[in-house]
């Protein structure tokens, strides 16, 4: 069963804000947006950003300058009939309840269809990654 523990902190409310942006962006009107959000080495090099678009969810992410501000704008994918790679974002670990699994633990979202996010000992990687090296870890969010 996974672990639960309180505690605070920085990285999962970006994870949080990240989140909701992929999410959020597929819900407006506009059938392509770019969503961007204030930059943080975390979404850009080790985080969420990059496992989505190595797992085929966003068509790509870029760090931009706007009004002396870095900003990371997301282009989103979307089928050939404008359907969205991503269907729900659902986040997993809060500040306020942490959520830690052991590595035979690690949950399958939809029976393989989604991917769960962790942070490990090894850095931010999927649940997939996280089972084949053998380690545990906090599990930010789900992605299907």
């Amino acid at each position: 069963m996974p672990e639960q523990t309180d505690g605070g902190g920085e990285a999962n409310d970006e994870v949080d804000r990240s989140g909701r942006r992929h999410a959020g962006a597929y819900s407006q009107c506009d059938p392509r947006p770019a969503p961007e959000s204030g930059y943080s080495r975390f979404q850009a090099e080790a985080g969420d950003s990059r496992i989505l678009k190595e797992e085929g969810y966003i068509a790509n992410f870029k760090s931009t300058e706007d009004d002396g501000h870095k900003v990371l704008r997301v282009y989103l994918k979307y089928s050939n009939n404008n359907e969205a790679a991503i269907s729900n974002v659902e986040r997993v670990s809060r500040p306020g309840c942490r959520v830690y699994v052991r590595r035979s633990e690690i949950p399958r979202v939809l029976g393989g269809l989604g991917i769960n996010i962790l942070t490990t000992p090894r850095g931010v990687m999927t649940g997939r990654q996280a089972r084949k090296q053998g380690v545990g870890g906090e599990v930010l969010c789900e992605v299907w």
